[in-house]
This record gives structure tokens, sequence and C-alpha cells, in this order.
């Protein structure tokens, strides 16, 4: 395709800019030959008319497409010209943070001015042994490919670093060199690497200056040689160093320092062995105050002197040499401060006495006389005679800055050589890595001899340096067999040969020099004359005679001719040189006294060349000779070494680093185009790109090319052969075939024709979007309208039913409306007719009350009248009545009173017979008793009415006196009346004024009880209000209470949570000092392995072979990082530990609370002591007890079987009990829930009720014992004491009757023990009773005490405010609660003291029954046997019964070593043989000699089986299957020591048979922490082999493979060639990882790993993948896009699946994924508003900053289509995690080892049922 044909609509390009240099626009029109001008439109949106240059006929160049733009290789450009490579650095430096990028072979590297954390050893590890281009561009990159090309290939390699001043040469060469060190490690223990690295503060220090664009600017240019041996370990270094600017010792410019050393010394003025300098502050010295700025900012001189003397120390310069060069140093200083007097023109003097000069003198032992005479005076020698003449004040000036010139290139060159003799090596040197850093081209104001001789240099590496590239294209070329075509590049042969070929520049140099009268100008004019108009190369200013111009492959550059011959000689007096040779002072003479001995070509011994002499001119003696030879030049010497430089350079493989400035104010990240094209230009850069640009700059692999533009390919296109297939799409893409060349592997395009490919594949895509566009929009569409119209159905439905309801809604109103109208019309016509009634019957009603009243009235008149007369009438008749009734009664009265006179003589007369009195006693008690209680009736009543009657008397009386008192008034009154007849007016006025009064006082009285009535209301009011506060108070209270209560919980859960935290806190730290422990134990078997190999390399020193290429680990390194150490802690240990932890997080305790502790455990060892005097007074008892039952007589046959039985019986229920013991024991040990085993919880109260239960069986039990004892002992009394038996049957007639007997006694003694047992009881209760009255007491006391104290704690706290109050009861409540605890603590392990005890009573009991029956059955006679009926009872054969040991010689000891461990061959045991049966059968051999008691034997055994496992681990480290073996073996060993050491804590897991196998006489505790430190070192060691299995696979397979194939898309590949991402053969994949992850899985089961163990391995094995993954995620930008992630995520998902197949998701395995996890979601989140900032904040808590911005800046869309991340989203995000405190580590640490811990397992195999195969070979060995 023609490149006219590009620049259509739309297309970008650039045009020229005089401010940004090119500057991107689009094209408005389609450009059509011929067309003069073309109309853009700039990325501001103004349009412009851009012309173009008909003579040229050059189009402005395209600009790449989006997707290429931010790539790490500059030739993976499509485009390759100056625009698109100035770019593409501004795009990575400003946008991505990155200044690495590739061009090509050479590394573009951008001084930041900033320090990035992308230097560290973690960055180190991640690109040690990776290939140059699957990492990003990287300074170590560059140093991992010298150092592997060096390995590799057996050649020597150079890394070539220039650039301007300020670049950061020193910087890179520096990184460089800590690479090589810290990768390679030493080949000594004399620390090479970091003598190599101290040399750098000390060249800096002496060679380093700031300038106007450096702070730390070399003045010098070095080649360091770093030597390697046949191991590639760093055995030394050798530096060169080239044309020092020793002009800068004696003229600085403006802003511009001095050497470094000097300021260091006057800011360490103070110290005191610098007392004897006489220093000041730098701004006293003429050398160091001529630039104005002393100080740079951010730096201090004193601590920059600290480093260098420390590095000083560390090369060997000893305090006595460091103090000699600061003497010599400081001599310099006060040399500079000599003044010269004038005494003339053409003489001058110095000041007597001079204090500058007497210092000088006094510094460097000479005398002052001579020293003053020879700075003001010079010798001249002629043929004839030698004469002294004076010089000028000038001359003398000149003379002394010559002087101090050459003294400090001197003594640079002294230092020089001491540097490299410190590193130089005894060892054979077998290859090198030379660093170059060297000054880049330069050209300023005004340029001068160091200028002209640094930019010779860089022509001559310019020329280099084009060779190289020329060649590498022509190889790549022939290596693909495509047709070979010349390329066309700048070649500076005329230039280097204008400046160094015969008659050239330095040659007519050297010869004006030789002239007596040379000057300057002179030989400007044999330039002018040799070289004008002759050479294009060389030109003459047009304004000047004394300066020339010399085209260089950078730029035109004008030197000025001014001090070129004075800078090329480099004159110094003779006489000054011998003064400094005679000085007292030893080190000075040493810098001059080789001057003469060494040629220019000659090197010193250290192999450096020396670049400058001092001009002795010869004395008479030598003139002949002199005349002869001459002093070699400066240009002379420059030009030789750099001969010898580019001798060197040819003859490694070169490996080139440029350097660029992107600003000259030093401001980070801030780029300017002109300066960095500039140099772009001058360091080669662009050359690169067109030497590139002229051929195939763009190539593709088939198999990539394939995978790109399988989208332009049809399905008919696609063959099975790929380079078939492309050829064939090719040919019909491209018609032009001078486009595209095939080679064996790739192909090859020309420039552009990768971004016409894109253009199509862009457009195919695109069509292909506006396709799915618009099908999906039509789907849209239809959906809508579907909807729309289902919808539209919908209203008219609902609207039709509402005009439906609407009408059926009228018709009801208009019904209702009628019946309404009907209803109120009759409404008004009946009410008119009530109206209308109403009237009528008021009028009648009216009418005939009025008529009616009439009558009433009339007979109302004639009833009056009739009364009155009856009421007369009456009054008349009544009175008569009353006096004829009067008079009749007054008859009545006298006529009853003369016949009661007559009765009262009769009763008189018989009152006074007796037999009347008893007539009359006849019922007269009764009478009297009714009578007396009639009488008291009455007598009642009579009071009662007594009562009545003084009360109405005095009433009465009361009433009278009123009435009196009334009388009189009205008497008075009436006298009053009579007399105050004259007042009555006045009186009635004043009764008038009274009744206003009155009515006043009413009106008053209502005004008062109507306020009354508001007083009343207010104060109900009042009272209401007062009641609701106190409503209100209350429920304040209750919410005060319940908030305080709230209160209480929430600090109970924030206790808790803090318990937690801290218990994490508490497992942190236990992880931490695991990980110190067991790092500490990786460094000493590191260490050991070092020291035997050390001693295999002494014993094989002289037959050694010369080994392949193979890298130390990095961990050798004196950079590594340090390790603390703890001890290890196993999982049984750490049991107690974790019970004690409650009892360290609790609050704080009072001190009552302390008081109540101390007390409690005064108690507890009280308890102690009586219960160990209890067993001991216990143990005597029954040994006591013993002795008198062996003394007593035997029991029958019958009685003993019978009591035999019971006792069994008993042992059965024993056993029965001890086995409910240890199921309860079991249910405490047992992990239940924190809150379970709590006292008062249910589970507690069950185990309480069991173990009352269990004790009172226990003491019934008892007395079962103690009752057949006591039958047994009246038993054996009862029989006699004779042992003679003369007669059998009298004996059975008496053994008869003694049976009878002893029934009877027996009963009688059961019926006494029986009453005594209840007996017994009834106290035991009333005992129990008493105590548990006892205990509610003192309950209810305690209760008591608690509630007075909670009610002044209540009073307390409502004396004091809201907030110290809820203070204080949350106090009491934390105090409380700790009591409560704290007893119930007590109460738990009394508990289980009450268990222990009676424990071990069962024993005690268990074991005094077996040794009874035992004594019984060995004292029964045989007579007895025969005589006594005997139950028949079963005897089994018993089969020979194993101990489970194993019984060896000790002699056969190492043939056990040999034949378990060294020869034993995992796979076999693995596959045949029981899990873990090396282990055991160590084991039973440790028994055996346990057994023995043999510690020799035990110590023995153990210790060569440790050097045995180490010893194979060694041979066969390497091998996983070994490996694994022997960790699950050695923790197999380990369990065992626990499980039969005899300690509680491990086994409670036994069988009882396994409890008597236990250890008896050794603990092997120690040996057990050494067996577990060797499994540490084990499983170190199987991570580090799985590590070195897997790295290979990772990368691979988790990142390039594509599991899901056409997600990912290929970008272009650069000249590097990264790793293709599709799946060749030899490649790894995923399902490669899976496979060895399930190998190593299933070795490990198969060796009988602990399951707790494997999953630690799992985990460890995940975390690998995981952190490998992210480091090359992070340092890969290619790796950062969308289809990646998907990628990765599904990779995890695969690895995630594999975990749940092997049931390990709860290995712990998942989470260390996480941030791998994080990282790919990263990759696919939105990442535009400030809502996806939060979201990816809130997401990515496994990530930090530091990589969660890494990701951002690297995430490169691989299609057009996607979005790159803008510089302010990237902001957005850093502003929002500013607060989150992380750490700033880059990478994750993918050496992290977990902290192991070895869980105890114990095993449930039987010791005593192992049989040991023959194919083991320890037929030595016999079973116990």
């Amino acid at each position: 395709m023609a490149a006219s044909e590009l620049y259509t609509k739309y297309a970008r390009i650039w045009i020229p800019d005089p401010e940004v240099v090119w500057k991107s626009a689009e094209l408005l029109k389609d450009y059509k030959p011929g067309d003069k001008i073309l109309r853009l439109r700039l990325e501001d949106g103004k349009d412009l008319e851009y012309s173009l240059d008909p003579k040229a006929k050059e189009l402005p160049p395209l600009r790449n497409p989006d997707i290429l733009v931010g790539e790490n290789d500059l030739t993976a450009l499509s485009y390759l010209h100056e625009p698109a490579v100035l770019h593409n650095l501004k795009v990575r430096f400003i946008d991505s943070k990155l200044i690495y990028t590739y061009c090509g072979i050479v590394l573009v590297a951008i001084n930041p001015y900033e320090q990035l954390p992308i230097y560290g050893e973690d960055i180190i590890n991640a690109y040690s042994g990776q290939n140059m281009g699957d990492m990003d561009p990287h300074i170590f990159a560059v140093a991992e490919e010298a150092y592997k090309q060096m390995a590799r290939d057996e050649r020597n390699q150079s890394i070539i670093v220039s650039g301007e001043s300020g670049a950061g040469k020193t910087v890179s060469a520096k990184y460089a060199m800590r690479y090589f060190a810290t990768v390679s490690g030493s080949a000594s223990e004399a620390n090479v690497e970091e003598k190599v690295l101290a040399s750098n503060p000390i060249m800096e220090s002496i060679g380093n200056a700031k300038t106007t664009r450096n702070d730390n600017s070399s003045r010098f240019g070095k080649y360091i040689e770093i030597g390697f041996d046949k191991r590639y370990r760093i055995i030394g270094a050798n530096m060169r160093t080239y044309l020092l600017e020793k002009s800068r010792v004696v003229f600085q410019a403006e802003e511009e320092r001095n050497y470094h050393i000097f300021y260091q010394l006057c800011a360490s003025a103070a110290l005191p062995e610098f007392k004897t300098l006489r220093l000041g502050n730098a701004n006293y010295f003429h050398y160091t105050k001529q630039g104005g700025s002393p100080m740079i900012d951010g730096i201090d001189d004193a601590k920059e002197m600290v480093n260098t003397r420390r590095a000083c120390t560390l090369l060997g310069i000893v305090d006595s040499c460091q103090m000699g060069i600061f003497q010599i140093l400081a001599a310099i200083l006060h040399l500079g401060n000599v003044a010269f007097t004038s005494r003339d023109a053409d003489s001058c003097t110095i000041p007597p006495k001079h204090e500058p000069l007497n210092i000088f003198c006094d510094l460097m032992g000479v005398e002052y006389e001579q020293m003053a005479h020879w700075l003001c005076h010079r010798k001249l020698a002629t043929a004839t005679e030698t004469y002294i003449k004076p010089i000028s004040k000038l001359q003398a000036i000149n003379a002394r800055d010559a002087l101090a010139k050459h003294i400090y290139a001197n003594l640079f060159n002294w230092i020089v050589d001491h540097v490299n003799k410190a590193l130089h090596s005894t060892m054979k040197q077998h290859s090198f890595i030379g660093v170059l850093d060297i000054y880049g081209f330069e050209t300023f104001e005004i340029n001068s001899f160091e200028q002209f001789c640094i930019n010779y240099a860089n022509e001559k590496l310019q020329q280099q340096f084009n060779m190289h590239v020329f060649k590498l294209e022509q190889e790549e070329y022939m290596r693909e067999q495509i047709p070979w075509t010349l390329i066309d590049f700048y070649d500076n042969q005329p230039c280097i040969n204008l400046i160094e070929a015969k008659l050239g520049i330095l040659d007519l140099l050297d010869e004006e020099c030789k002239m007596p009268k040379g000057s300057d100008n002179s030989w400007a004019q044999k330039l002018y004359n040799t070289h004008l108009n002759k050479t294009a190369l060389f030109e003459k200013p047009r304004l000047s005679n004394k300066a020339f111009i010399i085209q260089h492959f950078a730029d035109k550059v004008e030197y000025q001719c001014e001090g070129f011959l004075e800078k090329n000689k480099d004159t110094v007096y003779e006489e000054q040189i011998k003064v400094l040779k005679s000085s007292k002072f030893k080190m000075l003479p040493e810098l001059f006294q080789d001057e003469k001995a060494i040629s220019p070509m000659s090197a010193t011994p250290s192999g450096r060349i020396p670049l400058s002499r001092v001009v002795v001119k010869p004395s008479k003696s030598k003139m002949a000779q002199t005349s002869k030879e001459h002093k070699k030049t400066v240009g002379h010497q420059f030009r030789n070494s750099l001969q010898l430089l580019m001798e060197t350079l040819n003859a490694t493989t070169p490996h080139y680093v440029r350097c660029i400035k992107p600003n000259d104010f030093k401001f980070p990240f801030m780029f300017d185009e002109k300066r960095t094209v500039q140099q772009l230009r001058a360091c080669g850069v662009l050359e690169t790109i067109r030497i590139s640009a002229a051929g195939f700059p763009s190539r593709w692999t088939y198999q990539e090319f394939f995978s790109r533009y399988r989208v332009l390919m049809k399905q008919k296109d696609v063959l099975g052969d790929r380079k078939q297939t492309c050829k064939n799409v090719l040919e019909k893409l491209i018609l032009d075939k001078d486009k595209y060349q095939f080679g064996k592997t790739k192909i090859f395009f020309r420039a552009g024709q990768v971004a016409y490919l894109e253009k199509i594949r862009a457009d195919k895509l695109r069509a292909a979007c506006i396709r799915i566009q618009k099908t999906i929009r039509g789907w849209l569409m239809r959906k809508k309208y579907l909807r729309m119209r289902k919808a539209a159905i919908t209203i008219q439905r609902y609207v039709r039913g509402y005009q439906a309801r609407c009408l059926a809604t009228f018709l009801r109103r208009t019904r209702a409306a009628i019946i309404i109208q009907k209803f109120q019309r009759m409404y008004a016509i009946r009410k008119r007719y009530r109206c209308k009634r109403a009237a009528t019957i008021v009028l009648q009603s009216y009418l005939r009350g009025y008529i009616s009243r009439g009558k009433y009235q009339k007979m109302l008149r004639e009833h009056k009248a009739t009364v009155i007369q009856k009421r007369v009438r009456g009054w008349l008749a009544r009175l008569r009545y009353h006096r004829t009734l009067e008079a009749i009664v007054y008859l009545q009265c006298c006529y009853r009173r003369m016949m009661a006179k007559r009765e009262l003589k009769k009763l008189k007369i018989e009152a006074r017979s007796v037999e009347h009195y008893k007539k009359l006693n006849v019922g007269m008690e009764n009478k009297i008793m009714q009578l007396q209680r009639k009488l008291d009736e009455q007598n009642k009543d009579s009071k009662s009415l007594l009562e009545k009657l003084t009360t109405l008397e005095a009433a009465y009386i009361s009433e009278a006196e009123k009435l009196r008192n009334g009388t009189e008034r009205l008497r008075m009154s009436e006298e009053e009346a009579k007399n105050a007849t004259n007042r009555v007016l006045s009186l009635q006025e004043e009764i008038g004024k009274l009744r206003k009064e009155l009515q006043q006082t009413q009106s008053e009285k209502k005004t008062i009880e109507e306020k009354a009535d508001i007083y009343k209301q207010e104060t109900d009011q009042l009272v209401l209000e007062l009641k609701e506060q106190n409503t209100l108070l209350k429920t304040e209270k209750d919410d005060l209470n319940r908030r305080i209560q709230d209160q209480a919980k929430e600090i109970t859960d924030v206790m808790e949570k803090r318990l937690i935290e801290e218990t994490k806190q508490l497992d942190l730290d236990l992880n931490n000092e695991r990980q110190r422990y067991q790092n500490l134990l990786q460094e000493f078997s590191r260490l050991e392995e070092r020291y035997d190999d050390l001693k295999d390399e002494m014993k094989l020193m002289m037959n050694i072979s010369k080994p392949g290429h193979k890298r130390t680990d990095s961990t050798h390194s004196s950079n590594e990082s340090e390790y603390t150490y703890s001890s290890e802690i196993t999982e049984a240990e750490e049991f107690p530990m974790r019970m004690e932890e409650p009892a360290e997080k609790r609050a704080p305790l009072d001190m009552s609370l302390f008081l109540k502790l101390q007390k409690r455990v005064t108690e507890l060892e009280q308890e102690k002591q009586s219960l160990q005097d209890e067993l001991d007074r216990k143990e005597e008892q029954a040994l006591r007890t013993k002795a008198k039952e062996e003394e007593r007589p035997q029991m029958r046959g019958a009685e003993l079987e019978y009591e035999s039985l019971k006792r069994q019986e008993l042992e059965s229920e024993n056993k029965k009990l001890k086995n409910e013991l240890n199921e309860l024991r079991k249910a405490l040990v047992e992990k239940n829930p924190p809150g379970v085993t709590v006292p008062g919880a249910p589970a507690y109260r069950v185990l309480l009720d069991q173990m009352t239960s269990v004790s009172e069986e226990l003491e019934v039990r008892k007395e079962e014992v103690l009752i057949l004892r006591s039958q047994l002992m009246s038993q054996k009394e009862a029989i006699p004491t004779k042992n003679t038996m003369t007669d059998s049957t009298i004996l059975l007639e008496d053994v008869q009757k003694m049976k009878d007997k002893g029934e009877i006694a027996q009963a009688y003694i059961g019926l006494k023990e029986t009453n005594r047992l209840l007996e017994s009881q009834l106290q035991t209760q009333k005992r129990s009773h008493d105590n548990e009255l006892e205990a509610l007491r003192g309950e209810i006391q305690s209760l008591k005490e608690e509630n007075n104290r909670q009610q002044q704690l209540l009073a307390q706290n409502l004396q004091l405010p809201p907030e110290a109050r809820i203070e204080a009861s949350l106090q009491h409540e934390i105090t409380r609660l700790t009591n409560e605890n704290l007893d119930l603590m007590e109460q738990l392990e009394k508990q289980d003291k009450t268990v222990r005890k009676l424990k071990k009573q069962l024993k005690v009991f268990a074991k005094k029954i077996d040794e009874l029956e035992v004594g019984q059955m060995e004292n029964i006679s045989p007579g007895q046997i025969i005589d006594e009926p005997i139950h028949p009872v079963n005897i089994p054969r018993k089969e020979k019964d194993f101990q489970g040991m194993l019984e060896y010689k000790k002699e056969d000891e190492p043939k056990l070593v040999k034949n378990l461990i060294l020869d034993l061959k995992p796979r076999g045991v693995a596959v045949n043989l029981i899990p873990g049966l090396p282990a055991y059968i160590l084991f039973m051999c440790v028994r055996h000699a346990d057994y023995l008691n043999d510690d020799q034997k035990v110590r023995s055994l153990l210790t060569s089986t440790i050097n045995g496992i180490k010893k194979i681990l060694k041979k066969k480290g390497d091998d996983f299957e070994t490996v694994s073996f022997w960790l699950s073996n050695t923790c197999r060993f380990l369990h065992c020591l626990k499980q039969y050491s005899g300690e509680e804590g491990f086994m409670k897991h036994n069988t009882p048979r396994q409890n008597e196998h236990c250890l008896t006489n050794f603990d092997l505790a120690e040996y057990r922490q050494v067996l577990s430190d060797l499994a540490i070192q084990i499983y170190q060691q199987l991570v580090r082999v799985l590590e070195n299995i897997l790295q290979p696979m990772i990368v691979s397979g988790m990142l390039e493979h594509e599991t899901i194939q056409g997600v990912s898309g290929v970008k272009p590949p650069g000249l590097r060639k990264r790793t293709s991402s599709i799946a060749d053969e030899g490649t790894y994949t995923l399902d490669s990882i899976i496979r060895q992850l399930s190998t190593f899985h299933s070795i490990m089961c198969q060796h009988g790993m602990d399951p707790e163990l494997a999953k630690q391995v799992v985990k460890q094995m995940f975390y690998i993948i995981g952190a490998v993954t992210l480091n090359n995620l992070l340092l890969r930008k290619d790796m950062c896009s969308w289809s990646k992630g998907m990628q990765i995520r599904y990779n995890v998902s695969q690895l995630e699946e594999w975990l749940r197949d092997k049931n390990l998701m709860n290995s712990g395995a998942k989470e260390t994924l996480e941030p791998l996890i994080q990282a790919a979601q990263l990759l696919q989140v939105k990442k535009k508003t400030d809502e996806d900032a939060e979201a990816i904040c809130s997401m990515c808590n496994a990530l930090t900053t530091a990589q969660i911005v890494k990701v951002l800046n690297l995430y490169t869309p691989v299609n057009e289509f996607e979005e790159r991340v803008t510089v302010s989203f990237i902001r957005t995000i850093q502003m929002r995690m500013r607060d989150r405190k992380d750490s700033p580590q880059l990478l994750m640490d993918a050496k992290h080892i977990f902290p192991v811990t070895f869980p105890f397992n114990p095993s449930s195999l039987a010791l005593e049922t192992i049989q040991i195969p023959a194919s083991l070979g320890l037929g030595f060995i016999t079973r116990v």
C-alpha cells in the first residue's frame, strides 16, 4: 500500500512546533498527490492549513494508533520516527511514571529527580533469572542479560552508560553493580561485593561535584571491570579512569562547587582529629567559594564524610593513610589562599610569614623558604647554562593553580590505585562484566579542551554502537533467511579521522605544543590552513579567528581555541615538584615517585591507564636524551587510553544504557520536549530508530500474527499450516510484496504496515460492532415495541373499564337523586302539616287552660271556705272533749289510789311468812339472772339515756341562756328603740350603706372565689405537671438503667472484642516468633551446608572440573534482609498457654482481688502439702495392712472363690467408673464453644450431676469393700491357727461347724456393719445438711452484704454526675464479673482436683484388690483346692505377648541407619508398606534401649538417626519425594516420642495398652526439640524444592498462557520478543501447574503426612503461586489489561476447584491468592468516576497503595475500544488511600515461608502389631 493512501480524513499526523517540537493534528480532508496544503485540526480544536514543501516532497509523519502508544520497546511502534519516539517516552514518563524504555538494544533511562521504590531486593529477585523481554524495562533487566550472556556464552560483557551531566549515569551504573553484587554473591568470605559497592562513595567524593545541571555530576569517566570466577561469583574488580576535570580544583563557575571531598572536610573541621588541618568554613577558601554555592539542598556533608571514611576503612585504607589524604587535600585548600604581591611587571613576591603558605608547608612537610621562592621564580635551562628567572604575578597564580591541580590529580590516581588493590583478587579471573560510566555528548556556550575530548570519545562510542546495531540487524536477517539489503546508516569515521588522523586536530595540537613559541592563535591558523574548505565537517566561525566548528554526529559544536595548548601540555614547574618530593611527609613522595618510569601505554599494576603527567624540564646532564624523547601530551594519552577502551569494548558484548535529562530545573516528572530531543539525537537513540526503520522494523511470529489478525481471515482461509495461512492472507491484504518478507519463524514488515493492518483490523471490528449494535438495537426496539403494545392494550382495558364504571356510577347517582327528591318533597309537606297542627293544638291548649283555671279558682274558694268551717267546728268539739276527759281521768285516779292502798296492806302481811318466801324463791335464780341481764341492759340504756339527757340539758341550758340573753337584748333593744327613735333615719342610711358594702363584699367574694378556682386549677395543673415530670424522671431513670446495662453490655462486648484482638495479636506475635526461629534454623542449615561445601571444596580443590553456569541464590548476598529468631512451639505445647491467655488478658484487678488471689495460692499450697502427707500416710498404712495380711491364716477355697467373684464385680464396677470418668474428661477437653464449659452452663451442670453420682456410687462401693474386708477378717480369725491336720474327717466336721458358726457370726457382723453404715450415712447426711445450712447462711449473709454494698454504691452513684456515675457503675460491674470469674475458676479447679482424687483412689483400690487376690490365691493350699467345690473355669492358651519393642545390638546401629535411612527408597515404602514405618521401627528401638535403661544407646541411636536423615537430605535434597518422605517420618517419630512420653497431655488419646508402652526411664524432651528443629529444616527444604519446581511454571501457566483462547489480544512485539502466550509444545500451562500440585499432594498422602501439615504445604504452594504471579503482573505492562484480568480470574477459579476436589478449602490456601484476585478485579472494574474510586478502595484491601497505583499506571488497552486510566483518577485513588497505613513495598516477598507448626497427631496403631518386612534387610533386629 502506498504511503500517501494512509493520509485520509481523520488520520492523525505530527507537525513541527517551535515550543513542543512536535504537535499532533488530524486531517480534515483526504490528501491527494499534488496537494500543496493540508487542512488540519489541532488537539485544542483550532483549524490549521499546513503548507507542504514542494522541494522535499515529504509528508508529515503519521501518528501511531493509540493501542501502540506507551509500548515498552520503541521498535514495536509501527511508525518509527522522532515524534513517535518522543511521544511514547512522554506518555510512559508522565502518565505511567515509567522511567525505563527499550529502544531496540538500548535502554533509555529518564531521570525522574525523585526516589522511586523500584530498586529493592524484591525487585532484584524478581528480575533474577528472567529473560530480558519478559519483564518491563529496567536497569536490572540489562544487568541480568549481561550476567546471563556471560555465563551462557562465556564471553565478557560491557554495560555502556552514557548521557548528559545530571541524566543519572552514575546512579544507573551504581544500580547495575548492586545487582551483580546481590545476585552473584562472592566466592570468598571477604565480601568483595561490599567492597565493590563501597568504592562508589569514595569515587563520588573525590571525582564528583555540583554543576548547574547536576548536584552530583561525575567529572571523570570510569570503566569498572567486575571479575567473576568459574562459578560466576564476584572475586574482585578493577577500575580505569578517564580525563579527570582538574581545572575544577582551582576554578568553579557560578552556582557550581569544587569536588565534594573539600566541602566534606570543611564540614568536619570541628572533629578532634582534624584540628591539625586548621580548616574552617568553605567560604574561607578561595578554591571552594568561587561558585557561591557551598551547600546542596538535602545533603549533609558531615554525614557524607562519615560514609566516605567508612568506605575507605572497608577497602583497607588504614586510618593513617586516610589522615594523609585529608592532610594533602587540606594543604591544597590552603595553597589556594596563597596571595602574591607584584614588585614590577615581571616579578612578584609572597609576604613574609604568609599564614596560608606557612600552613601549606607544615601540612606538606616542606621548607617555607624554598616553596615561597619557587612559587615566584622558575628555572630556565639552555644548551650552555641554567638560570633562575622571576615570574609575574599572573604567571605565579597560574603556577600555583597548576601545582594544586597536579597534586590533586596524582592523589586521585593514588586513591584509584589503592581502591584497585583492595578490589584485586588472588583468585584467577574467569570472566568480567565492565560498567562504563562516561560523559555524554556536551555542548555549552563556551566549549574548551575538555568538551573536545568528551565529544571525541562519544564519536568513537557512537561508531562502535552503530556497527553493533548494524551487525545485529544483519544477523537477524541472516538467521531468518530473508534477502539482505544494504542499509544506509550514518558513518562518523570522517569526523574521527578529522580528530585523530595524521595532520588531524590532535596531531596539529601536539605539534604546536612542541613549538617553543607555540600559541593558541598559531594553532588555530594551522587548523584553518589544513582543513578549512577541504573537509566538510570542519568550519570556521564568521566572527572569530580563535575558534573552529566540528560537525559531530549529534550536532555542530564551536570550540574556543584559548587554553587548548596549556591544557594539553599540562605544565608544572620541575622545581616545585622537587620541593614536594623532598618532603618529610612519607605519603607525598609516593604520589610522584613513578612518574618517569611509567610510559603512556603501560598500565599501572591495577591495569589503570594514567591520564596526566608532570612536565619536568630535564637537567643538563640529560639534554641529549630529552631532545629525542618528549613528554606525552594529555590529548595523546587520552587517545591511547580511548583506543584501549575501544579494544576492550570490542572484545566484549556491549549493552547500552542511554540516560536522558528531562528538564534543566531538576523538577520531578517534568518533561521538556526540546531538551529531550536534543539528547535523543545526541545519544544515538534516533540513529537506532533510523537503522531499524530502514529495514523491516516490525516483526511477528506466525502464531502471533495469526492470533492477532484472525478476524481478517475467512474460515476457508484458515489452514493447518499457520505459515501458509499467513502468506495467503498477506497477499490479499498488502499488494506490494516489498512491504513484507517471510522468514523462517517471523514475518518482517516495513514501517507503517502494522499500522495499516491495525487500521484494517479496527475497521473490521468497527463494522462488526456496528452490526452487533444494529442487531442489539433492533432487538431492543422490538422488545420496546412489544412492551409498548402490551402497555397500550393494558391501558385500553383499564380505560374502558373506567368508562363503564363511570356510566354505572352515573346511573346510580341519577336514581339516587330521584329518590332523594321524592323524600325531600315528602319531608317538606310533612313539615308544613306538622307546623299547622302544632299551632292548632297550642291555641286549643291555651283556650282550654283559661276555662279550666276559672273553674279551678271557683272550686278553690269553695274548698277554702269549707276547710275554715271544718277547722272551727273541730276546735270547738275538741275543746268540749278535753274538758270531759280530764274530769273522767281525775275520778279514775282517785278510785285506783284507794284500791292500791288496800293491796299494799295485804302484801306486807304475806311478806312476813316463810312459805311465801319459798314460793317466791322458786325459779328466782333464773329470774335473777334474767333480771340481772335486763338490769345490765337497762343500765346501759339508762346510761345512754342519761348521756342524752345530759346533752339535752346542756343544750336546753344553753338555749335558755341564749333566750335569756336574747330577751335581755330585746329589752335593751326596746329601750334603745325607744331611746333611738330619732336615729331611725340615720340607721336607715347606714343600712343602705351596709347593703352597698354587702354587695361589694359579695362581688369581692365572687372574684375571690373565681381566683380560688383559678388557683385550684393552676394547682391541679401543677400537680399534673409534677406527676408528668415524675413519670418522665421514672422513665429517664429506667432509660438510664437500661443505658447503663446496654453500656455495660457494650463494654463487655468491647472487652471481648479487645480480648479477641489481643488474642489475634498474640497469635500474630507467636507466628512472628515462630518465623524468626525458623529463619534462624534456615540460616543455620544454610551455614551448615556452606561449611560442608567448603570442606568438600578443600578436599576436591585439585581435582575440581570446570562447572557449568550455576546461579548462586541471592540470599548469599550481604545485602540480604536481616532475620530475627525465636523458639518454636508445637500445638501440644501451646495448649497450656491458651488456657492461660484469658487470665493474662483480663481487666486490671484491684487490691482486694489481689489479696484474695494470694490467699487462694496459699490455701492451694497447704492443700497440696496435706494431700501429699495423706498420700504418704495411706501408702504406709497400705504397706502395714499388706504385711499383716501376709501373716494372717489362709481362707477356705469356696469362700475365697465367692469373695473373689465379689471383688471381680467390684473391679468391673470400678472399670465402669473409670470409663465414665475418662468420658467426662474427654467431654471437658473437647473444643466446645466458650459458653458450654463455663460454670452454670447446661453441659457443666450435667457434668456435676454425673460427678456427684459417681462419687456417691464410689462411696457405696467403698463401704462394700469395707464389709467384704471385715468378712474376710472375721473368717480368717475363725479359722484355727493350728497347721497340723492329722485326721481329714475330723477336720471336715470342724470345718462344717466352723462354717455354721461363721455364717451366724457373719450375719451378726453384717448387721453390725449395716447399722454402722446406716449410722455413718446418717451422720454424713447430717453433716452434709449442716454444711448446706451453713453454706446457705453464708450465702444469705453474703447476699446481705452484697445488697448493702449495692445500696451504698447506688447512693454514691446518685450523688455523682451522670458521666462519673456510668463510669463507676461500669467499674463496679467489671470488678464483680472478675470476682465471679475467679470464683468459678476456683470451683472448676476444685472439681478437677476431685476428679483426679477419685481417679487416684480408684487406681489405689483396684491395685490393692489385685494384690489381695493374688496373695490369697498364692496362700491357698492344694488340699483346699482339691477338697472344696470349685466352679468350672475356661483356661485359654496364651499366645506370645509382644511388648512393642525391637532389640538390636550396639554394633548393628550403623547397619540399622544405613538400611533404614540411607539406602531406603521412599517409593517402595510408600506403595507397599504402612505409612511412617521407619519412624515406628526407630521408636521401637528407642523403647528397647529405654527398657534396658541404657542412656548411651539411646543417645547414640537418636544422634545417628538425626545425622542420617540430614545426610540423605543433603544427598537427595532436590528430590521432592525423598524430602516429603522424611518430613512425614520425622513428624511421626516426633509424635511417637510425645505419645509415649508418659506426659498426661499426650496420653489422653492412648489406649490402656499404649499407655503401658510409655517410656519409663528417660525424658527425651530435649531430643523432641531437636527433632522439631529438624522437621522445620526439612519443611523449609521441601518448600524450596517445590518452589524450584513450580517457579518455571507459574508465570507461563498463570499469566502468559491463554487458558480461554481468543480473549487476550496479542500486541505487536518489539525487538526484544516476549514469551508467546500461545501454548507451544514444551511450554507450561495451567494444567501443568494443576498436575504438578496433584502430584505433590498424592506423594504427601502416600507418605502418610499429617493432614494439618499437608494443608500448610498447600498453603505455602498457593502463596508462592500468588506472589510470583502478582510480582510479574506488577512488572509487566503488557499483562495489565482487561482480558488478562479475566484470564487470571479463570485460572484462580481452577485452582480453587482443585482445592475443593482435594477437600483443602479450609487450609487457608485460598486466602493467600486474595491479592492476586483483587489485582485481577482491579484490571476489570470500571475506572472513571469517584464512585469507581470508592469501590476500588473498598475492594482492594489486600493490596497496598503502591500496588494499586502501579496496576493503574500499567493498565494498557489491548484494543482501541478500551480506554486508558486517566491521571486524575489515579490521583483520586491516592488521595482516598493516603490515610491507609500499609507497606510501601511494591512487590510481595515470594521467598516468604509461613511459620510451620506440627500439631500433635497420635497414632492408633499398636506397636506390638507392627511386622518388619524382609525387604528392609533388618533381619538382625528382634521383636520383643
